[in-house]
Protein backbone atom coordinates (compact mmCIF):
# COMPACT_ATOMS: atom_id res chain seq x y z
CA UNK A 1 0.00 0.00 0.00
CA UNK A 2 0.97 3.12 -0.61
CA UNK A 3 2.27 5.25 2.86
CA UNK A 4 -0.12 8.10 1.71
CA UNK A 5 -3.57 8.23 0.87
CA UNK A 6 -5.54 11.66 -0.26
CA UNK A 7 -8.37 13.50 1.64
CA UNK A 8 -10.72 12.50 -1.65
CA UNK A 9 -9.58 8.77 -0.99
CA UNK A 10 -10.83 8.41 2.17
CA UNK A 11 -13.92 10.80 1.54
CA UNK A 12 -14.79 7.87 -0.48
CA UNK A 13 -14.77 5.38 1.73
CA UNK A 14 -16.79 6.93 4.47
CA UNK A 15 -19.90 4.78 5.63
CA UNK A 16 -18.75 2.13 3.02
CA UNK A 17 -21.51 -0.79 3.75
CA UNK A 18 -18.47 -3.55 4.41
CA UNK A 19 -15.87 -1.42 5.90
CA UNK A 20 -12.79 -2.90 6.64
CA UNK A 21 -11.26 0.26 6.75
CA UNK A 22 -10.04 1.54 10.79
CA UNK A 23 -9.30 5.28 10.61
CA UNK A 24 -7.29 6.03 13.69
CA UNK A 25 -6.84 9.59 14.81
CA UNK A 26 -3.37 10.02 16.50
CA UNK A 27 -3.31 13.70 17.65
CA UNK A 28 -1.12 14.67 20.38
CA UNK A 29 0.94 17.68 21.37
CA UNK A 30 3.93 18.15 23.09
CA UNK A 31 2.53 20.80 25.63
CA UNK A 32 1.36 19.10 28.12
CA UNK A 33 -2.09 21.40 28.43
CA UNK A 34 -3.43 20.09 25.36
CA UNK A 35 -4.36 16.69 24.73
CA UNK A 36 -5.26 14.76 22.09
CA UNK A 37 -8.07 13.21 23.14
CA UNK A 38 -9.68 16.14 24.00
CA UNK A 39 -9.14 17.26 20.20
CA UNK A 40 -10.75 13.85 18.92
CA UNK A 41 -14.04 14.38 21.42
CA UNK A 42 -14.32 18.12 19.83
CA UNK A 43 -14.78 16.65 16.69
CA UNK A 44 -12.90 14.12 14.30
CA UNK A 45 -13.30 12.53 10.51
CA UNK A 46 -16.39 10.47 11.05
CA UNK A 47 -15.65 6.54 12.15
CA UNK A 48 -12.63 7.26 13.29
CA UNK A 49 -11.04 5.48 16.41
CA UNK A 50 -8.70 7.36 19.16
CA UNK A 51 -4.77 6.08 19.56
CA UNK A 52 -2.94 7.93 22.31
CA UNK A 53 0.93 8.21 21.36
CA UNK A 54 2.04 7.99 25.19
CA UNK A 55 -0.39 5.23 26.27
CA UNK A 56 -1.27 3.28 22.78
CA UNK A 57 1.73 3.59 20.86
CA UNK A 58 4.56 3.24 23.28
CA UNK A 59 5.42 0.82 26.19
CA UNK A 60 4.96 2.36 29.67
CA UNK A 61 6.79 4.80 31.40
CA UNK A 62 8.35 7.26 28.55
CA UNK A 63 6.32 9.85 29.29
CA UNK A 64 7.71 10.13 32.88
CA UNK A 65 11.41 10.33 31.68
CA UNK A 66 12.17 6.68 31.39
CA UNK A 67 15.72 5.41 30.92
CA UNK A 68 14.48 4.30 27.18
CA UNK A 69 13.57 7.82 26.18
CA UNK A 70 10.24 9.46 26.08
CA UNK A 71 8.27 7.08 23.97
CA UNK A 72 10.08 3.55 24.05
CA UNK A 73 8.74 0.39 21.67
CA UNK A 74 5.93 -0.84 22.36
CA UNK A 75 5.95 -4.93 22.68
CA UNK A 76 4.22 -7.56 20.96
CA UNK A 77 1.85 -7.95 23.61
CA UNK A 78 1.09 -4.23 23.82
CA UNK A 79 0.72 -4.25 20.03
CA UNK A 80 -2.25 -7.47 20.10
CA UNK A 81 -4.21 -5.92 22.34
CA UNK A 82 -4.51 -2.10 21.16
CA UNK A 83 -4.25 -2.94 17.72
CA UNK A 84 -7.34 -5.67 18.26
CA UNK A 85 -9.24 -3.23 20.83
CA UNK A 86 -10.33 -1.13 18.00
CA UNK A 87 -10.86 -3.56 15.55
CA UNK A 88 -7.57 -4.05 13.26
CA UNK A 89 -6.75 -7.57 12.39
CA UNK A 90 -4.60 -9.30 9.11
CA UNK A 91 -7.49 -7.99 7.17
CA UNK A 92 -7.74 -4.14 7.65
CA UNK A 93 -6.20 -1.03 6.32
CA UNK A 94 -5.61 0.90 8.37
CA UNK A 95 -5.39 5.38 7.95
CA UNK A 96 -3.90 7.31 10.17
CA UNK A 97 -3.86 11.10 11.02
CA UNK A 98 -3.19 13.78 13.02
CA UNK A 99 -3.50 17.85 12.58
CA UNK A 100 0.33 18.14 12.32
CA UNK A 101 1.04 17.01 8.51
CA UNK A 102 1.64 13.77 9.53
CA UNK A 103 4.25 13.98 12.38
CA UNK A 104 2.33 12.05 14.86
CA UNK A 105 0.48 9.52 12.68
CA UNK A 106 3.56 8.50 11.19
CA UNK A 107 4.65 6.43 14.14
CA UNK A 108 1.40 4.28 13.51
CA UNK A 109 2.49 3.71 10.35
CA UNK A 110 5.96 2.60 11.43
CA UNK A 111 4.26 0.76 14.27
CA UNK A 112 2.07 -1.68 12.30
CA UNK A 113 4.74 -1.93 9.45
CA UNK A 114 7.24 -2.88 12.25
CA UNK A 115 4.87 -5.22 13.32
CA UNK A 116 4.16 -7.01 10.36
CA UNK A 117 1.05 -5.24 9.03
CA UNK A 118 1.62 -3.17 5.94
CA UNK A 119 -1.88 -2.29 4.87
CA UNK A 120 -1.64 1.35 6.22
CA UNK A 121 -1.13 4.43 5.76
CA UNK A 122 -0.88 8.16 6.74
CA UNK A 123 -3.86 10.69 5.21
CA UNK A 124 -1.67 13.21 3.45
CA UNK A 125 -2.54 17.04 4.46
CA UNK A 126 -4.36 15.56 8.08
CA UNK A 127 -7.27 17.01 9.31
CA UNK A 128 -5.83 20.39 8.29
CA UNK A 129 -7.00 19.89 5.17
CA UNK A 130 -9.75 17.86 5.36
CA UNK A 131 -11.34 20.59 7.49
CA UNK A 132 -10.20 22.98 5.01
CA UNK A 133 -11.89 21.12 1.75
CA UNK A 134 -15.48 21.45 3.97
CA UNK A 135 -15.74 17.69 4.64
CA UNK A 136 -17.23 15.95 7.18
CA UNK A 137 -16.20 15.90 11.41
CA UNK A 138 -18.17 14.40 14.01
CA UNK A 139 -18.44 13.98 17.82
CA UNK A 140 -20.02 10.39 17.52
CA UNK A 141 -17.81 7.49 19.45
CA UNK A 142 -18.09 4.84 16.79
CA UNK A 143 -19.02 0.88 18.28
CA UNK A 144 -15.84 -0.82 17.67
CA UNK A 145 -15.76 -4.56 17.43
CA UNK A 146 -12.31 -5.94 18.25
CA UNK A 147 -10.87 -8.93 16.09
CA UNK A 148 -7.51 -10.72 16.35
CA UNK A 149 -4.38 -8.62 15.48
CA UNK A 150 -1.13 -11.19 15.29
CA UNK A 151 1.89 -9.39 15.79
CA UNK A 152 4.92 -10.52 13.46
CA UNK A 153 7.82 -8.33 14.67
CA UNK A 154 10.52 -7.29 12.12
CA UNK A 155 13.72 -7.45 13.78
CA UNK A 156 15.26 -5.05 11.76
CA UNK A 157 13.19 -2.17 11.75
CA UNK A 158 14.07 -0.27 15.38
CA UNK A 159 17.75 0.15 16.10
CA UNK A 160 18.66 0.02 20.05
CA UNK A 161 21.16 2.31 21.60
CA UNK A 162 23.62 -0.08 22.60
CA UNK A 163 23.75 -1.12 18.77
CA UNK A 164 24.35 2.92 17.70
CA UNK A 165 27.39 2.71 21.01
CA UNK A 166 29.04 -0.23 19.04
CA UNK A 167 28.96 0.91 15.77
CA UNK A 168 27.60 4.38 14.43
CA UNK A 169 25.76 3.60 11.15
CA UNK A 170 27.08 4.97 7.54
CA UNK A 171 24.21 7.46 7.32
CA UNK A 172 22.42 8.87 10.48
CA UNK A 173 19.77 11.17 10.56
CA UNK A 174 18.63 13.60 12.54
CA UNK A 175 14.37 14.17 12.41
CA UNK A 176 14.05 17.30 14.57
CA UNK A 177 14.53 20.59 13.44
CA UNK A 178 18.18 22.53 13.34
CA UNK A 179 18.03 24.57 16.02
CA UNK A 180 17.55 21.16 18.37
CA UNK A 181 19.85 19.84 15.67
CA UNK A 182 22.89 22.26 16.57
CA UNK A 183 22.12 22.07 20.20
CA UNK A 184 20.71 25.87 20.37
CA UNK A 185 17.74 25.32 22.45
CA UNK A 186 16.21 21.82 24.00
CA UNK A 187 13.43 22.51 25.18
CA UNK A 188 12.85 19.30 26.59
CA UNK A 189 15.52 16.63 26.90
CA UNK A 190 18.42 16.31 29.22
CA UNK A 191 20.93 18.05 26.94
CA UNK A 192 21.38 19.42 23.56
CA UNK A 193 22.84 18.47 21.14
CA UNK A 194 23.31 15.39 18.62
CA UNK A 195 24.28 12.29 18.05
CA UNK A 196 27.75 12.90 16.67
CA UNK A 197 28.17 11.77 13.31
CA UNK A 198 24.29 12.57 12.40
CA UNK A 199 23.42 15.12 9.81
CA UNK A 200 20.12 17.24 10.23
CA UNK A 201 17.55 15.93 8.13
CA UNK A 202 14.07 17.65 9.72
CA UNK A 203 10.78 16.05 8.49
CA UNK A 204 9.46 20.05 7.91
CA UNK A 205 11.57 19.45 4.68
CA UNK A 206 9.15 16.83 3.86
CA UNK A 207 6.47 18.87 3.23
CA UNK A 208 5.28 21.85 1.19
CA UNK A 209 4.94 25.20 2.10
CA UNK A 210 1.15 26.51 3.09
CA UNK A 211 -1.66 26.17 5.83
CA UNK A 212 -2.68 22.47 4.57
CA UNK A 213 0.97 21.00 3.81
CA UNK A 214 1.19 17.73 2.48
CA UNK A 215 4.24 15.37 1.31
CA UNK A 216 5.98 16.78 -1.13
CA UNK A 217 6.09 14.63 -4.95
CA UNK A 218 8.64 11.82 -4.54
CA UNK A 219 10.68 12.94 -7.08
CA UNK A 220 11.73 15.92 -4.95
CA UNK A 221 12.13 13.38 -2.11
CA UNK A 222 14.82 11.17 -3.75
CA UNK A 223 16.67 14.36 -4.38
CA UNK A 224 16.54 15.69 -1.17
CA UNK A 225 17.18 11.98 0.41
CA UNK A 226 19.89 11.21 -2.34
CA UNK A 227 21.56 14.12 -1.27
CA UNK A 228 22.33 12.99 2.25
CA UNK A 229 23.60 9.87 1.40
CA UNK A 230 19.94 7.78 0.98
CA UNK A 231 20.43 6.71 -2.33
CA UNK A 232 23.62 4.09 -1.48
CA UNK A 233 23.09 3.70 1.91
CA UNK A 234 20.44 2.22 4.58
CA UNK A 235 19.57 5.77 7.01
CA UNK A 236 18.90 5.44 10.47
CA UNK A 237 16.63 8.26 11.42
CA UNK A 238 16.41 9.49 14.95
CA UNK A 239 14.41 12.59 16.70
CA UNK A 240 13.73 13.32 19.98
CA UNK A 241 11.70 10.59 20.95
CA UNK A 242 11.13 8.39 18.05
CA UNK A 243 7.95 9.68 16.62
CA UNK A 244 8.67 12.82 13.75
CA UNK A 245 11.51 10.68 12.63
CA UNK A 246 9.20 8.10 11.14
CA UNK A 247 8.14 10.99 9.26
CA UNK A 248 11.80 11.14 7.69
CA UNK A 249 11.21 7.68 6.99
CA UNK A 250 7.65 7.67 5.93
CA UNK A 251 9.34 10.36 3.09
CA UNK A 252 12.01 8.09 2.52
CA UNK A 253 9.84 4.93 1.77
CA UNK A 254 8.47 6.88 -0.70
CA UNK A 255 11.67 8.23 -2.18
CA UNK A 256 12.18 4.08 -2.89
CA UNK A 257 15.11 4.26 -0.16
CA UNK A 258 15.18 2.28 2.87
CA UNK A 259 15.82 2.98 6.70
CA UNK A 260 15.17 2.06 10.07
CA UNK A 261 14.24 3.57 13.72
CA UNK A 262 16.50 4.39 16.59
CA UNK A 263 13.78 4.51 18.48
CA UNK A 264 15.30 6.08 22.15
CA UNK A 265 16.11 8.66 20.18
CA UNK A 266 17.95 11.75 21.76
CA UNK A 267 15.41 11.56 24.69
CA UNK A 268 17.48 8.18 25.58
CA UNK A 269 20.43 9.06 24.05
CA UNK A 270 21.11 12.52 25.94
CA UNK A 271 19.91 11.34 29.30
CA UNK A 272 23.10 9.23 29.15
CA UNK A 273 26.13 10.99 30.57
CA UNK A 274 28.68 8.18 29.27
CA UNK A 275 27.63 9.24 25.37
CA UNK A 276 29.22 12.16 23.53
CA UNK A 277 27.24 15.21 22.14
CA UNK A 278 28.09 16.99 19.48
CA UNK A 279 26.98 20.86 18.86
CA UNK A 280 26.67 22.92 15.52
CA UNK A 281 26.53 21.73 11.86
CA UNK A 282 28.28 18.63 10.48
CA UNK A 283 29.44 18.96 7.05
CA UNK A 284 29.62 15.17 6.18
CA UNK A 285 26.85 16.06 3.21
CA UNK A 286 27.62 13.27 0.62
CA UNK A 287 28.90 14.50 -2.84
Amino acid sequence: MDPLVSTSWLASRLGDANPRTVIADVRWYLDPARRGRDAYEAGHIPGAVFLDLDNDLSAPGGARGGAAGRHPWPSAEQVARVMGGVGIDSGTTVVAYDDQAGAVAARLWYLLRSYGHDDVAVLDGGLRKWVAEGRPTDQAIPTIVPRAFVPRARAAAVVTKDELRAATPSLLLDARVPERYRGDVEPIDPRPGHIPGALNAPFTANLTAGPEPVFQDTESLRVLYAGLGADSEEAVVYCGSGVTACHDLLALDRAGFGGRLYVGSWSEWSADPSLPAAMGDEDLRRT
